[in-house]
C-alpha cells in the first residue's frame, strides 16, 4: 500500500470516529434528558382501572363463613374491524367456533372501530379454538358470580349493567362494596413487568347475620308450601327478637341474580319483606290488646259477652264463619281470635290513644333496616279516623304493614317491650331500643299468647317440649290489591302466623306469610310451617327443652 492510500485511510478513519463520537456526545450528554424521557415512555405504563367487588358471606352456626356473592374471571373474544382485510373468510371461522351467526360478526366488521365484542364469557374449548384464528383477540374481565343461584337471592340483590348493585345488600353497600378506581404504574424490561405503584382497591368483604342452613331450610319450606298450598308468593323471617339480628329471609318466587334479565317481571326482583305492604289479619290481635293491657284497661280474666256480631255506625263486623261464642275472657278472645272480641278490647282505650300505640310500635316509620328500597304504607284509609277504620284496624283488616314492620313490632312483645332496629350485616346492631310498653304488660300477653298454642286456634304450631307464643292470621285480599277495579274485599286471603321461642325467654322470632294459599285458614297453611321451622331451628342450635315430653 503506498502512503497516499493509507492517510486516506487513516483520515477518513479518523473522521468517522470523530462524527460517531460526536453523535455519542450529543445523545448521551446534550440530549440526554430527551432521550431518557422517550425510553422510559416504551419501559413505563400507566393504567387506570377499578378494584375488585368486595365478597358477601353468610355463616353457620359454628361461625364459618360462606361465600354467596363472589368474583371470577371471565374470557371475551374480539375483533378490530379496522385491522380485518378477509372478512368472509374470519367471520365464517368465528361463527362455528363460537357458534354465533355469521351475519352477525360480519355486521360488526363493518363498523368504523378498533374494538367488538364477538361473545362474551367463553367455554374452555371456545378459548383454545380463539387461540388459533388469527385476527380475533382475547380478553379478561370479572364479573360478580352467586355460586348457589337462586339462592339468598332477594338479600343479596344482584349488580346491574352499569356495575353498580341493584336491590338488596349489594345496593344498600354499594360504596363499601365496591372497588375503588386507581392507577396502576409499571415498568417493563427484559426481565418482564415490574409493578412500582398501585393505587386500585378491591372493596371491602360483608359477612351477613344470615344462616347458611336455616337460610336453606325456610326456602325450602317456601318451595313446599308452593306445593302443598299452591301459593302465589310468600315470605319467612327468622330473627332475633332482643336485638332484632336476622337469621333467615326468604320469599317466593325468588329469582337468580346471575340472569336477573331473565324475568318476566321486574316485580319478583323486590324483597316482598320490605318492599311489599299487606294486610296482616289476625296475627295484629296481639298488638291491640298489649296496648291495653299497658294501660290497664283490660285484666286477662275480665269476661266479655260475644253474640257473634258488633254494630259500628251502621257496618257489622262478625266472626270468622259466622260464630258467636257467649261470654268469654279477655284470654279466650285471643285463643279463638274473636274479631268483636278485640274490637271491644281497642274501645276499652279509645281511638286516639289507640292510633298513638300504632305510631309507638312503628307502623308509620320504616324500620331502617340495611337493606335497599325499604317501603312505607301512608294508610290513608285507617288516617280517616272513622270509628269503623279503627275497629277494622284493630283486628289487622284495612291496615298496611310490610313483614319486616311486623317482625319489629312482635319483638316488643317478645323481648319484654323494646322496639328493636332488624339488621341483616355482621356489626351493624344498634343500641337497645326504646321502651314503649313495660315488661309487664309483655309479659302478661306472652302467657295469653302460649295458651292461644296450648288451646286455642294455633295448636298446629306446638312444638314439642317448648312452649310457644303465637297468633295465626287469616286476611281477605282487597280486589285493588289484585289489580281489579272494585271495592271491597276478594275471596283470596292472605295467611300468617308470628310466634317466638321458647315463649318465657325466647330467642327465635319466625314469622310465616303465605300470599292466597289454597287453604281455608293460617291454622292449616301458616301455623305447620311456624312449627317445622322453629323445630329445625332449635334443635340446629341445640336449645333446652322447656319441659319434658311425657311418653
Amino acid at each position: 500500500m503506498n502512503k497516499g492510500r493509507f492517510y486516506f485511510v487513516v483520515v477518513l478513519m479518523t473522521l468517522m470516529s470523530a462524527v460517531l463520537c460526536w453523535r455519542l456526545f450529543n445523545i448521551q450528554v446534550l440530549k440526554s434528558g430527551e432521550w431518557s424521557a422517550q425510553a422510559q415512555g416504551q419501559q413505563r405504563y400507566f393504567t387506570q382501572d377499578e378494584g375488585e367487588r368486595g365478597s358477601i358471606y353468610l355463616q353457620n352456626v359454628n361461625g364459618n363463613q360462606i361465600p354467596v356473592a363472589i368474583n371470577r374471571k371471565i374470557v371475551h373474544a374480539y375483533i378490530s374491524p379496522r385491522e380485518i382485510e378477509e372478512k368472509e373468510d374470519l367471520a365464517l371461522k368465528l361463527s362455528n367456533a363460537l357458534e354465533v351467526e355469521k351475519e352477525e360478526i360480519l355486521e360488526k366488521m363493518d363498523r368504523d372501530s378498533s374494538y367488538e365484542i364477538i361473545k362474551r364469557e367463553l367455554s374452555k374449548e371456545e378459548i383454545l379454538e380463539i387461540n388459533e384464528i388469527s385476527k380475533a383477540y382475547l380478553e379478561e374481565d370479572i364479573k360478580r358470580y352467586y355460586p348457589e343461584n337462586d339462592f339468598s337471592s332477594h338479600v343479596l340483590g344482584f349488580i346491574g349493567g352499569e356495575r353498580k348493585g341493584q336491590y338488596g345488600v349489594e345496593q344498600y353497600y354499594e360504596e363499601i362494596l365496591r372497588g375503588r378506581v386507581g392507577i396502576r404504574e409499571g415498568s417493563r424490561g427484559s426481565w418482564g413487568s415490574l409493578i412500582t405503584r398501585d393505587s386500585i382497591k378491591r372493596g371491602e368483604d360483608i359477612s351477613l347475620t344470615v344462616d347458611y342452613n336455616i337460610q336453606h331450610f325456610v326456602e325450602k319450606a317456601l318451595l313446599d308450601a308452593h306445593e302443598d298450598f299452591n301459593i302465589t308468593g310468600g315470605s319467612i323471617i327468622v330473627g332475633d327478637p332482643n336485638d332484632g339480628k336476622i337469621i333467615a329471609m326468604a320469599s317466593f318466587p325468588s329469582f337468580d341474580p346471575n340472569n336477573y334479565r331473565e324475568n318476566s317481571s321486574y316485580e319478583v326482583l323486590k324483597n316482598p319483606v320490605v318492599q311489599k305492604t299487606f294486610e296482616p289479619g289476625s296475627v295484629f290481635k296481639p298488638i291491640t290488646m298489649v296496648a291495653a293491657l299497658e294501660e290497664g284497661a283490660i285484666d286477662p280474666d275480665e269476661t266479655y259477652n260475644d253474640t257473634g256480631e258488633k254494630r259500628v255506625h251502621g257496618r257489622v263486623i262478625r266472626n270468622y264463619g259466622q260464630r258467636s261464642y257467649g261470654e268469654v275472657t279477655m284470654k279466650e278472645i285471643m285463643e279463638r281470635s274473636i274479631n268483636t272480641g278485640i274490637v271491644y278490647v281497642k274501645d276499652r282505650i279509645g281511638n286516639e290513644l289507640f292510633e298513638e300505640y300504632i305510631e309507638k310500635f312503628g307502623f308509620f316509620d320504616f324500620t331502617g333496616i340495611d337493606l335497599h328500597g325499604e317501603v312505607l304504607s301512608e294508610n290513608r284509609s285507617f288516617k280517616e279516623g272513622y270509628d269503623i277504620n279503627y275497629a277494622n284496624a284493630s283486628f289487622g283488616q284495612g291496615i298496611e304493614v310490610t313483614p319486616i314492620q311486623f317482625f319489629r313490632a312482635f319483638s316488643v312483645i317478645a323481648n319484654g317491650g323494646r322496639l328493636v332496629n332488624p339488621y341483616i350485616v355482621q356489626g351493624m346492631e344498634t343500641p337497645e331500643g326504646e321502651r314503649i310498653i313495660s315488661s309487664s304488660a309483655a309479659t302478661q300477653m306472652t302467657s295469653i299468647l302460649v295458651g292461644t298454642i296450648e288451646d286455642g286456634f294455633g295448636a298446629s304450631a306446638k312444638v314439642p317440649g317448648y312452649h310457644v307464643a303465637g297468633k295465626t292470621g287469616t286476611s281477605q285480599i282487597s280486589w285493588s290489591d289484585l289489580g281489579i277495579s272494585k271495592r271491597g274485599y276478594s275471596p283470596e286471603t292472605i295467611q300468617a302466623f308470628a310466634g317466638y321461642v321458647p315463649a318465657y325467654d325466647p330467642q327465635f322470632l319466625i314469622m310465616v306469610k303465605l300470599d292466597r294459599p289454597q287453604a281455608r285458614t293460617a291454622e292449616v297453611s301458616a301455623a305447620p310451617i311456624f312449627r317445622k321451622v322453629a323445630e329445625y331451628v332449635l334443635d340446629y342450635n341445640q336449645v333446652p327443652p322447656d319441659y319434658e315430653i311425657e311418653k
